[in-house]
């Protein structure tokens, strides 16, 4: 979300998706706010702090670890307030975090390369991240008294797999990781989350099958993404919806467009989509949710309420299509 205000993003939030409202994350707050940072304040036993290449693995919490612990817990604590001042008790709550592909591409260790050049420490993190994020559904759970889902966000997973991430010279990059490599660690994340566990992707080729066979059981993707992608790309997401996956699709644009959009053009990537699988549209009411196309922090605040707002009215419209959607 945009901002920096913590209360105000979290009534936003409750008010606009009552029925599957998220944490917010606003990381126009800077360092330990980001995804990163945010995700690294979740580590047990692992710290890092901010160095002017990025984030680095320290011996123990700093600054910077601490100040993104402290965000985290101030959010929690205003998404509490903003839910016990609008009278809403969902039955679920979505909670992200950055995966473990993404987090190793991202941290460096000591010698300034990326964690994921080193299969011990990798292993390492992907532990603690797991760790990390049962405790904290568990609180929030405990807090709240409502169920929680994870949301791993792998952003940086397809370069990983094509061997694209930059070595610390940039004139290099890591060696790819195999696909089951890279399923194997996934999994061992998500088997220690609560279910529904769900996987984002907003790069381009997201690796949908590897997601899947990971163990997600929901996958969020961007629908723009999909427009011109690999048939191997579409049709792992018809074997993912044929399976009883559920899909969140990116349908409503993170930015404000220039003209104003209505329904039934946000609808009509998932209606093409569906058609173009041999799919009936009683899909997307059973297992699509419509979703911004990825992060809103690039949002004006007023665009960031009103996609909310059209995401909701959108997954509305699945469930209760309009008589023009017929044709």
């Amino acid at each position: 979300m945009p901002g920096t205000d913590a209360r105000e993003a979290a009534r936003t939030v409750i008010g606009e998706l009552p029925d599957l409202p998220h944490l917010p994350e606003l990381p126009d707050r800077g360092a330990g706010a980001d995804i990163i940072g945010r995700t690294a304040a979740l580590l047990v036993d692992l710290a890092v702090e901010l160095v002017p290449s990025g984030y680095r693995v320290t011996a123990r919490a700093g600054r910077d670890h601490r100040r993104g612990v402290d965000l985290l817990r101030a959010d929690l604590d205003a998404f509490e307030e903003a839910m016990d001042s609008a009278g809403v008790r969902p039955d679920v709550i979505k909670l992200q975090a950055a995966g473990p592909w993404t987090l190793a591409a991202e941290v460096e260790l000591h010698s300034g390369h990326k964690v994921l050049t080193d299969h011990g420490a990798l292993r390492e993190f992907a532990a603690s991240l797991a760790e990390g994020l049962r405790v904290h559904a568990s609180e929030v759970h405990r807090r709240l008294g409502v169920r929680t889902v994870v949301q791993l966000d792998e952003p940086g997973l397809p370069a990983v797999l094509a061997g694209s991430v930059p070595t610390p010279s940039g004139y290099g990059t890591v060696a790819a990781v195999p696909e089951n490599a890279a399923g194997e660690l996934l999994r061992s994340v998500l088997e220690a989350l609560p279910t529904p566990r769900i996987v984002h992707c907003c790069a381009p080729r997201p690796p949908l099958a590897l997601l899947r066979e990971a163990g997600a059981d929901a996958l969020a993707v961007d629908a723009a993404l999909l427009v011109g992608a690999p048939r191997a790309t579409i049709d792992a997401l018809g074997e993912a919806w044929d399976s009883g996956i559920s899909v969140l699709l990116g349908l409503i644009p993170a930015i404000e467009p220039a003209a104003a959009p209505n329904l039934a053009g946000l609808a009509r990537p998932a209606l093409d989509l569906v058609h173009r699988l041999g799919f009936d549209r009683s899909l997307l009411a059973q297992r699509c949710v419509p979703t911004p196309s990825c992060g809103l922090v690039g949002a004006t605040p007023e665009w960031a309420h009103r996609a909310l707002s059209l995401a909701r009215e959108l997954g509305q419209a699945f469930v209760d299509p309009p008589e023009s959607w017929s044709s």
